[in-house]
């Protein structure tokens, strides 16, 4: 069933500025418990750093992430987003031709206001998946 994405997103998605340290990134996603910051400075979304990112850009380079800027190393635009209006087959779309598993979701002329991801669709069209189930599962620490 096709709802709006303001039904299913992730309200309020962490967000930190380009010059923000990798380490402070990945604290905010412990701390927050999520795989993904936007990268903005006030409304503008300048990229996306995801937990992959931090592996395969920062560690496997033999990067410090104490001194590297989220700036450097993030997923640069242009980065696909939705609108609050936009409706989930539209994000399924997007996620599956740009093969990614989030998409950032923002209103009046790109200002972040959450995220929505592929945990959040299944949850939507079959909340008894195996992809919805392990969505809700409580994290590992």
């Amino acid at each position: 069933m096709t709802r709006q994405i303001r039904d299913v997103m992730s309200p309020g998605a962490a967000a930190v500025e380009p010059m923000t340290t990798v380490a402070r990134a990945a604290q905010v996603m412990r701390e927050q418990d999520i795989g993904d910051v936007l990268v903005a400075y006030d409304c503008d979304l300048f990229g996306v750093l995801t937990d992959r990112d931090i592996t395969v850009r920062v560690v496997a380079e033999g990067r410090d992430p104490a001194a590297t800027a989220v700036g450097t190393v993030c997923t640069r635009p242009p980065v696909v987003t939705l609108t609050p209006d936009d409706t989930t087959d539209r994000a399924a779309e997007l996620m599956r031709r740009h093969a990614v598993r989030r998409l950032p979701v923002v209103e009046h002329g790109g200002c972040p206001v959450g995220v929505i991801s592929l945990g959040d669709l299944a949850a939507t069209d079959d909340p008894r998946s195996a992809l919805a189930d392990i969505s809700r599962a409580q994290p590992n620490h």
